[in-house]
């Protein structure tokens, strides 16, 4: 059932339009009990749902009893982060979410769907695994909060990847991001139904019916000065709310290109970017986009570290970001990486497959890590004077010389591809 929906391609809803429909819609839940909020983490900071949870917080005050950042692997939130995406919001009610041991498994969505949905790729169970505070905190009601956006991994983010992925644990997590790895990014990416969605329906379906989750999706899309506008807002508790948000998400984040580029620069914001784990957007979101032997330059200035988990960092480091069927042949004979498929999933998906080069220009990783990871090394100081995030303006740009590059200011904000590639 859906308790609120607005949003179009050029709607503006601001926090006025955010409260109206927040408010709108817990009014006809008539919640009495307590309240779990599960926002994403300061890596999402742009989703607006830290005003979503400061006005969850201004409704219900000290019903409110615990706020679990959707971490899945990431690093949990640093004190600074938490006071700037949640600004208002007491710090005491903040719990953090432990992806290794605070899980609890509702059920294993059998192997014989896997191999439907996969089309044989995979053939393993999948568990259906989240922290213990959804099913022990008893609640009446677990706002789930987000924004709806193309996604490497699912195709679509959030709706019950927030759950499922967000506070999942180490097999869950491990074998949802594999499972879009083998099935093929580029034919996930900007689809609302994927092999992982109809694996997360159908944990939702068979062991998730009985929580009391409500799903706020929001829709944000920058505007030409780069300002970020709230272009809707679907709240709900079931599939239809985030196909709506996905419908719109598709018309106001996802640039399709008459012609592949030759060169593509994306710029990371430094208190966004810190690691490879995060900064690869820059390669998931422009690889349907990037020509033939063309040429990816990212700009990391915040970038100190490939993973985020210090597990996943060193595996990164021995194996780097090598071809799919390299990867897989690791996979098979090695089990530090066959018992981390999340990290062998991430390696494929910042692989260019040889198809085209990728220069990255990190502000705390050397030349000789990058390289050792299967990277082109740029120098960052050079390449920040030679292609300027203040003086480029998102899509095509004439560089003085006459060299024709495409910018990406913010690659979590979009997908970009061209239109050949997206057909395949």
């Amino acid at each position: 059932m859906i308790y609120f929906e607005r949003g179009s391609e050029c709607d503006d809803l601001g926090i006025a339009g955010l409260e109206e429909g927040l408010v709108t819609a817990l009014d006809k839940l008539g919640i009495r009990g307590r309240v779990l909020a599960i926002p994403p983490d300061f890596t999402r900071v742009h989703s607006f749902a830290g005003p979503l949870v400061h006005l969850t917080d201004k409704y219900f005050g000290n019903q409110l009893t615990d706020i679990l950042p959707a971490l899945g692997t990431h690093a949990p939130m640093s004190p600074g982060e938490i006071d700037e995406m949640f600004r208002g919001v007491p710090a005491d009610k903040f719990r953090v979410h432990n992806w290794r041991e605070d899980i609890v498994t509702l059920g294993e969505v059998p192997g014989e769907f896997l191999t439907e949905v996969s089309g044989g790729r995979v053939s393993y169970g999948w568990p259906a695994q989240i922290n213990r505070l959804l099913t022990e905190g008893g609640y009446e009601l677990i706002l789930s909060v987000g924004q709806v956006v193309p996604h490497e991994v699912i195709g679509m983010a959030n709706y019950n990847k927030n759950i499922f992925v967000g506070t999942g644990g180490p097999e869950g997590i491990n074998k949802s991001h594999f499972l879009g790895a083998v099935y093929g990014m580029e034919r996930i990416m900007g689809r609302s139904d994927t092999p992982v969605r109809r694996v997360l329906n159908y944990a939702s379906g068979e062991f998730a019916d009985d929580l009391p989750i409500i799903y706020v999706q929001t829709v944000v899309s920058p505007d030409p000065d780069r300002n970020l506008k709230v272009r809707g807002l679907f709240i709900g508790d079931d599939e239809q709310c985030f196909e709506k948000a996905s419908e719109l998400s598709l018309k106001v984040n996802f640039e399709m290109l008459s012609k592949p580029l030759d060169k593509v620069v994306v710029y990371l914001d430094p208190d966004e970017f810190k690691s490879t784990w995060l900064g690869n957007k820059s390669i998931y979101r422009s690889r349907m986009a990037l020509a033939d032997e063309g040429e990816l330059i990212v700009l990391g200035p915040g970038v100190k570290e490939f993973g985020e988990d210090r597990a996943i960092d060193l595996l990164i480091r021995k194996y780097g970001y090598r071809t799919s069927p390299e990867i897989l042949e690791f996979v098979e004979n090695n089990d530090d990486l066959r018992n981390n498929l999340s990290a062998a999933a991430h390696l494929i998906h910042g692989s260019s497959e040889n198809r085209f080069r990728i220069t990255y220009c990190p502000g705390r990783l050397s030349q000789e890590e990058i390289e050792g990871v299967g990277f082109g090394y740029g120098d960052l100081e050079a390449m920040m004077q030679k292609y300027d995030p203040r003086q480029l303006r998102d899509g095509y740009n004439t560089m003085p010389d006459g060299e024709q590059v495409f910018f990406i200011s913010n690659p979590a904000l979009g997908l970009w591809a061209y239109e050949g590639r997206f057909e395949d």
